[in-house]
């Protein structure tokens, strides 16, 4: 390069008119501003709800004396970089000393320095990664123009692990948003799943204000997700949503027809009753109280065997029905309490009557009873009808006598049966004869000493013993 070349190249490497020497505030190093964090940061972080916080490095200035190890300022200005042995012109900083001329660009290595201090500290926070490789170009290109003094081979290196550092940082940003995609790909997936299985179940089982309810839950669940949550590409999203669309319109299809069914089955059992209820009414008035208390009976299997109403409706309609049987049979109960007062006495004579008859037990003497309890029978219809709650007992009571009188007979004419007699003393002539050749056939065997016959014999003997005892205690009864 000529000399009139190196006067040509300006203080920051440009071909323009010769700067005017910095003022000496201006020329400290510490005087310039560094790069903040806001400044280097990538343009879409401010839109970010999140935001990763990158404290400022800590301020570095090179020492002039170990700058003079990279440069070298010449009397009329010019400044080299020195790299390799090998000077490389930076710029000129004309009409001031050798130490101010060096620092001007010094401190442009600083300041490139601090930008790629500032940019490690970016990657080691784990910062969003987006325009960090534009900012390292960026530096790259700045330091590549040479126009600073200091360790350059330093920086450059230090760039170079900065590009290693970025695109690790890129692949851990783009596997954590591949892991976060397939998170909402799944939540999304199950939103649509739940919807799917809701809709698919038969109409007839479905607990549909719990269903709605929860068919809704997850129609904002998808809005939210839609709102915030990662994009998962369009084709994927349509697809999804398409099902969800899907099964919100089959849902929605089978609670109308489900409603509308149980609308027209509410108002065909609503009719159903509503005629029962008329039977019912016309019935409320009738004074043939048995028929009609056998009508109301049959109206009320049917009222159980037909199908329910609304809520609401059904149970007005109960209560019109139940008001038409409780007004017959509070009439009815009325006339039979005026019937009960009216047989009151009746009940006395009956009473002593059945007080009478029991007085017959136990039978002793079976005509006499009979003929006492025929006198009972004809004095007992006489006396007429008693209160309805104390039938069953009056009745009972005369009905006990005359069953044990009944026995009495049965009992009689089993041991006075001519017939039966003969077969009892047939029966004993035969077990006598039986009886008295056992006994021949016991001392023929006894003489004889054979004692297999004479326990044969015996046994034989007791048997028939014992059966002979109990015919005769029969013949006795018939004597």
């Amino acid at each position: 390069m000529t000399d009139s070349q190196k006067s040509d190249e300006t203080v920051d490497g440009t071909a323009s008119e010769t700067p005017k020497p910095p003022t000496p505030a201006s020329m400290k190093p510490s005087a310039r501003p560094r790069p903040t964090p806001a400044a280097m940061a990538p343009k879409h972080a401010a839109a970010s709800t999140v935001q990763t916080v990158v404290a400022a490095p800590p301020v570095h200035s090179t020492p002039l004396s170990e700058a003079a190890k990279w440069g070298r300022v010449a009397e009329d200005g010019h400044v080299f970089l020195i790299l390799d042995g090998e000077e490389h012109p930076v710029g000129q900083y004309p009409d001031a000393p050798a130490d101010e001329a060096l620092a001007y660009f010094v401190r442009k290595y600083d300041d490139a320095a601090a930008q790629a201090a500032l940019l490690e500290q970016r990657v080691e926070a784990k910062a969003p990664s987006t325009d960090m490789h534009k900012t390292l170009e960026h530096l790259r290109a700045q330091v590549a123009e040479r126009h600073m003094v200091g360790d350059i081979p330093a920086l450059e290196a230090r760039l170079d692990s900065l590009d290693t550092a970025i695109a690790a940082l890129q692949r851990s940003e783009k596997d954590a948003q591949e892991a976060q995609r397939s998170a909402e790909l799944a939540a999304r997936e199950a939103i649509v799943a739940e919807a799917e299985s809701i809709a698919g179940k038969d109409p007839a089982t479905v607990q549909w204000k719990t269903s709605s309810a929860r068919m809704n839950e997850l129609f904002e669940t998808w809005k939210t997700a839609q709102k915030n949550g990662i994009r998962l590409g369009r084709g994927t999203e349509d697809a999804l949503w398409k099902r969800f669309r899907s099964a919100r319109t089959v849902f929605d299809r089978h609670r109308r027809a489900y409603f509308s069914q149980l609308d027209s089955d509410n108002a065909a059992a609503k009719s159903a009753k509503e005629a029962l209820i008329a039977r019912a009414e016309e019935l409320s008035n009738s004074t043939d109280w048995g028929p009609t208390a056998g009508e109301y009976r049959h109206l009320m299997d049917e009222w159980k065997s037909s199908k329910r109403a609304s809520r609401k409706d059904d149970d007005a309609l109960w209560a019109r029905f139940r008001a038409a049987q409780d007004k017959f049979f509070a009439a009815r109960q009325a006339a039979n309490q005026a019937i009960d007062q009216e047989y009151a006495a009746n009940l006395v004579v009956k009473e002593a009557l059945v007080a009478e008859a029991q007085a017959l037990l136990p039978i002793t003497d079976l005509g006499a009873a009979k003929k006492a309890l025929q006198s009972i029978r004809d004095r007992w219809e006489e006396a007429g009808k008693v209160p309805r709650g104390d039938m069953q007992r009056i009745d009972g009571g005369l009905r006990k006598v005359e069953d044990a009188v009944k026995a009495a007979e049965d009992d009689q004419w089993r041991r006075s049966n001519p017939e039966t007699k003969a077969r009892t003393n047939s029966a004993l002539s035969q077990l006598e004869t039986t009886i008295a050749g056992l006994e021949e056939d016991l001392s023929k065997a006894e003489r004889q000493g054979d004692e297999r016959k004479i326990a044969d014999a015996r046994e034989a003997l007791e048997a028939r013993r014992q059966w002979l005892d109990t015919l005769q205690k029969s013949a006795q009864d018939f004597s």
